[in-house]
């Protein structure tokens, strides 16, 4: 998983090159293919954010990142999410700030798949996510 998100990014990055401001409807940004239990699209990166949206089927194990701190914005569905070991019910509009080196994890609980956005600071590429067993 680490190595597919490493090559996502880098393959979004050559993509953004040009990429001037923008306005979009999160309800409107829809997966590129089918996936089994996660998805992630980049939407934007520079050299001090990434912005994905990511759906989650079933779970993202628990996981830390070392070296960035990522905000989630609940687009779609319902899920328990786990916050340094404090679990909460989340649902659409619900905004969640994980400070760096915070373990986290989330598990969805509605029929359609958990839709986020994901901005993450500074730039994403995949090498500071550490599983947490």
């Amino acid at each position: 998983m680490k190595k597919m998100l490493i090559l996502i990014v880098q393959l979004g990055m050559l993509s953004i090159t040009n990429v001037t401001a923008q306005v979009m409807d999160p309800e409107e940004i829809q997966p590129e293919s089918t996936y089994e239990n996660i998805h992630v699209r980049m939407i934007y990166s520079d050299s001090l954010s990434s912005s994905f949206v990511i759906w989650v089927k079933n779970e993202v194990p628990a996981h830390k990142h070392n070296h960035h701190t990522e905000v989630i914005t609940i687009i779609e569905g319902e899920a328990k999410f786990k916050l340094a070991g404090t679990e909460y019910d989340i649902k659409k509009g619900d905004i969640i700030v994980v400070p760096m080196g915070t373990v986290h994890s989330v598990v969805t609980t509605s029929v359609i798949p958990l839709k986020v956005l994901s901005v993450q600071s500074p730039i994403f590429d995949g090498s500071d996510r550490e599983k947490v067993y």
